[in-house]
C-alpha cells in the first residue's frame, strides 16, 4: 500500500517531475496517513491512549489530525495537508483527495451523542476544496467535487458540485481612492490634506511708471 500511496501523490500533484519526484517522501499527507494505519489498527484492538499519542505527534509533525477511529479508504491524498481535521467517526472512501484546511466535524458537544455517529461519510473518488467544511452524519456522494471554501451541512448526490458563494467584487474609481502619500487628516476628513487644498495664486505686483518730469519744474 505504500507504493500505492506514492504513485498515487506523483499521478495527482503536477509538482512531482523529473528529478524532483524523490520530493514525494517529504510529504506531510503520506506521513500522516502511513501512521494513521497504524494508530487505526491499534483502535480497533482496543488499546488505550496509545493511539491517540500517534494521531497527536503525527498533528504536531504535519499539522494534520486524524482521529484514530476514522476510517480513510485506500490511495487518499491529502494535498499541502494543514489544518487538515478528521473526526472520529468519519469514513473516507477510496481515491478521495484532500487540499489543506479541510475539515470533516460534527456538529457540536450540544448536538453530538457520544458512541454515535456524528461525522461525514465521504464516497471514493471525492475531491474536498482548499477550507472546505463537512459537518454532521451525513452523506457526500461518489464522484462529487466540493469546492473551496464550501460548507456542507446535508447530504450530497452522487457526481455533484458543491460550490461556495462567490465574492462581490466593487471596482473602485480614481477619484475614490485616497493618495498613497497623502497624510491622514486630524478632523478625519480631507479638507486639510494637501490633495484637497486649492493653491492661492499670487499676483505679481504692478510696475512701478517711471517719473519722466524735470527736476525743476517739479511742484
Amino acid at each position: 500500500m505504500i507504493l500505492e500511496d506514492l504513485r498515487t501523490a506523483c499521478r495527482k500533484d503536477p509538482a512531482l517531475h523529473g528529478v524532483h519526484t524523490v520530493e514525494v517522501l517529504l510529504y506531510p499527507g503520506l506521513w500522516a496517513i502511513w501512521t494513521h494505519r497504524i494508530a487505526h489498527r491499534l483502535h480497533r484492538l482496543g488499546l488505550p491512549f496509545l493511539p491517540r499519542l500517534l494521531s497527536q505527534l503525527c498533528r504536531a509533525l504535519t499539522g494534520i489530525e486524524i482521529h484514530p477511529g476514522a476510517v480513510i479508504g485506500r490511495r487518499c491524498f491529502i494535498d499541502h495537508g494543514m489544518g487538515v481535521v478528521i473526526g472520529e467517526t468519519a469514513v473516507v472512501g477510496d481515491d478521495v483527495m484532500l487540499y489543506h484546511r479541510v475539515t470533516l466535524g460534527g456538529t457540536g458537544w450540544w448536538t453530538d451523542t457520544k458512541g454515535a455517529r456524528r461525522h461525514p461519510t465521504v464516497g471514493d473518488r471525492v475531491v474536498l476544496g482548499v477550507g472546505a467544511t463537512v459537518l454532521g452524519p451525513v452523506h457526500v456522494g461518489h464522484d462529487t467535487t466540493v469546492g473551496a471554501h464550501a460548507l456542507v451541512l446535508h447530504d450530497v448526490p452522487a457526481h455533484s458540485c458543491v460550490r461556495a458563494a462567490q465574492p462581490h467584487t466593487t471596482a473602485r474609481t480614481r477619484t475614490s481612492a485616497p493618495r498613497a502619500d497623502a497624510p491622514a487628516s486630524p478632523t478625519g476628513t480631507d479638507a486639510d490634506t494637501p490633495a484637497s487644498r486649492t493653491p492661492t495664486r499670487t499676483e505679481p505686483p504692478a510696475p512701478r511708471t517711471p517719473d519722466t518730469t524735470p527736476r525743476g519744474r517739479r511742484t
